[in-house]
């Protein structure tokens, strides 16, 4: 009798867990079988009207066995799932005695199993995968080749087929049995598998009916269907157990890491474009591999259907670009300019800007060492007489005017500007590091950073606009000196005796010989050379300026602006545009922040700061120390007094030396950041 003690009065109801068999031999009920099925576990069960026989064969005879055959589901009426059980892993775990391995009770329950389409069964859709998930997280462990039970579970959960199983509750999404098969369930190498590389886009297309006709026609498919195992398939691109909807920034995100994982050749080069930059910076506003070449419709592009075949290209363009012209189809996605058969344009701009970075560094760098050194000598044979010629230069309170209150207002524009456009065009150079992420992210994100970067370029046009302004001004105002004293009539002699007098800082034959006799003093073979109002690497940095606001400035906007320029150039314009502005800003960068700054501050007669920019004005101890040339000339035309100044900087100093304190220590961290991405790129780091 089911559900009733022998004599006794029915016992509370359970979940089906058998209970003690009532003591008839005198013995505690604790001390005999567990024989005892209450009649609700039955009730509500499929197997309700099913005599206990029907399951039990081997205790129609009593006294029966103690512990009864649990495998009369698969040699009675479960025919169809008997056939496909013993055929995989579960079944192959219970071969081995393996006690964890499941059984059709530990799936479905004990003699309570509830039909799957009732909501409280284990097995209904809305909780198999919990089911399968607490046993994998509990029994399995990870293996060689990369299964980690939680993780996979934990992907699942995160992904869009289980969130719209656990968060919303359609139960038309798939669950573990969809992919993996319900009884008959394999690894994922087993030929017989649902989720083999062979079967897996079948198995998807069981859902995605519409794609997976898409996919049958497209390359990868042919492939596919040809038996070809490398043929990219669904899990190739979605991932198996972390699927992200298609139209989520992640997955766009990750979308040229899948694609390269195939086409290492084509996606190495896409990175080092502005796409493949931005892309692997968060920004998913421009175009990944899908973009252009197709979803699951991905086909050669020399056949008509292709994205990118013919008069298709432009189209395809457009949908990001929707003013190119047809030069804009130009543009090379994947440029390598490495390869100077295929692209020589891409090449030779590649060689001269890299020959012209590591001469500039080469030269300077040889010239900055020369000149420390000898000021080290000069400080260790004498730092008495050193420190002292540096205290009376800062303690000098006569002085006199050297940059007007205008040429330094436009040097605030300038190191503010650039500063800013370092700090946020650099972190796209060297996207592939750490830090670059981090400031990217810190800024507010690659957009934030790209309108950052355009204001800087906005605030260098107009510094170079008020400067070349302030030339013809200052031109008109002494036009009588372009006249011939003779003729009275200008004079293109008398015009260059101006604009490359000592007066300006603009290249003279002098700067040569000034030049040489500091290489001389840097050895020892002469003295210490006198300068004019104007240093030779001064009028380098200056005339450096009119270069990089030329090179950087006119590529910049070729980038800014490409539908427009594209009007009139091939589309491969751009990617020189990408080169020269990438390499001439890795130049200005790094020559501002190292030689510039030692030039100006960290020579040991200046360190930490030489004010003179800030302040405008220069001691006379100065003059006679390092500009003795320019004071002498003043004197000798009696100019020196109109450009003597009272002493009001002192009071200034407090509010200015920190500014430039931050403008140069922000300076001498961007420098950092850049060396150790260079090292990490030259090491093989990423």
């Amino acid at each position: 009798m089911v559900g009733t003690w022998l004599g006794s009065e029915p016992r509370p109801a359970t979940d089906g867990a058998p209970l003690p068999t009532p003591a008839l031999d005198g013995t505690e009920p604790e001390a005999r079988p567990n024989l005892y099925v209450t009649r609700e576990a039955l009730a509500g069960s499929v197997h309700a009207n099913a005599k206990c026989v029907d399951c039990h064969e081997d205790a129609a005879r009593l006294p029966h066995q103690p512990k009864l055959n649990l495998q009369t589901c698969a040699t009675t009426c479960h025919t169809k799932a008997a056939q496909a059980f013993p055929t995989g892993a579960h079944a192959d775990a219970l071969k081995r005695g393996d006690p964890l391995a499941p059984t059709c009770a530990s799936c479905h329950g004990g003699h309570n199993i509830l039909a799957v389409s009732d909501r409280h069964s284990p097995q209904h859709r809305l909780n198999s995968i919990f089911l399968c998930a607490d046993c994998h997280e509990r029994h399995m462990k990870p293996t060689p080749a990369g299964y980690a039970p939680k993780a996979h579970i934990d992907a699942y959960l995160q992904s869009a087929h289980g969130k719209a199983i656990a968060e919303a509750g359609l139960v038309a999404a798939p669950t573990c049995s969809d992919c993996h098969s319900a009884h008959a369930v394999h690894p994922v190498d087993h030929p017989d598998s649902p989720v083999h590389r062979s079967k897996i886009y079948t198995t998807c297309g069981t859902c995605h009916v519409g794609i997976l006709n898409i996919y049958e026609q497209s390359l990868h498919g042919k492939l596919a269907s040809e038996g070809n195992l490398d043929a990219p398939v669904c899990t190739d691109c979605h991932t198996s157990h972390s699927i992200v909807q298609h139209d989520k920034v992640a997955f766009k995100l990750a979308s040229s890491d899948r694609c390269g994982a195939c086409h290492k050749d084509r996606t190495e080069h896409y990175r080092e474009t502005f796409h493949g930059k931005a892309l692997a910076l968060g920004l998913p506003k421009v175009a990944a591999c899908y973009d252009c070449h197709g979803h699951h419709d991905i086909v050669p592009i020399s056949d008509e259907r292709s994205r990118l075949h013919g008069n298709a290209k432009l189209a395809t363009c457009q949908t990001c670009h929707p003013s190119a012209g047809p030069n804009f189809t130009d543009y090379i996605a994947h440029a390598d300019h490495t390869n100077k058969e295929e692209y020589p344009g891409l090449y030779w701009t590649f060689v001269f800007m890299t020959s012209l970075v590591i001469g500039t560094f080469l030269f300077f760098g040889a010239h900055t060492i020369l000149w420390f050194a000898r000021s080290a000598v000069l400080y260790v044979r004498d730092h008495k007489a050193f420190k002292e010629a540096k205290r009376k230069m800062a303690e000098d309170r006569e002085t006199y005017v050297r940059f007007k209150p205008f040429d330094r207002f436009l040097h605030v524009l300038v190191m503010t500007s650039f500063l800013l456009l370092v700090a946020t065009g650099m972190p796209l150079k060297f996207y592939y590091t750490d830090w670059a992420k981090e400031v990217v992210h810190w800024i507010g994100g690659l957009e934030a950073a790209a309108q950052l970067h355009r204001l800087g370029a906005i605030v260098t046009f107009l510094y170079f606009v008020l400067h070349i302004g302030s030339l013809l001004v200052r031109g008109w105002n002494n036009r009588d000196q372009f006249r011939s004293p003779a003729t009275g009539r200008f004079s293109l002699v008398q015009c260059a005796k101006f604009v490359f007098g000592p007066d300006l800082p603009y290249p003279h034959i002098q700067d040569v010989r000034d030049w040489w006799a500091h290489q001389k003093w840097f050895f020892g073979r002469g003295p210490q050379p006198q300068f004019d109002k104007w240093t030779y690497w001064e009028k380098f940095d200056y005339m450096a300026v009119f270069w990089g606001v030329a090179v950087i400035g006119i590529s910049g906007l070729v980038m800014w602006f490409p539908e427009f320029f594209t009007h009139f150039f091939p589309g491969w314009i751009i990617n020189i545009a990408l080169i020269v502005h990438s390499d001439e800003a890795l130049l200005a960068a790094g020559f501002i922040f190292t030689f510039h700054f030692f030039n100006v501050h960290f020579r040991l007669e200046k360190f930490p700061i030489d004010s003179v920019i800030f302040s405008g004005r220069i001691s006379k101890t100065e003059m006679l120390h390092e500009r003795k040339r320019w004071y002498d000339r003043l004197v000798a035309n009696d100019r020196l007094d109109s450009i003597k100044v009272g002493d009001e900087w002192k009071q200034w100093r407090r509010v200015i030396h920190p500014l430039g304190f931050l403008a140069f220590g922000l300076g001498l961290i961007l420098l950092f950041l850049i060396v150790v991405a260079m090292t990490s790129r030259l090491g093989g780091g990423s």
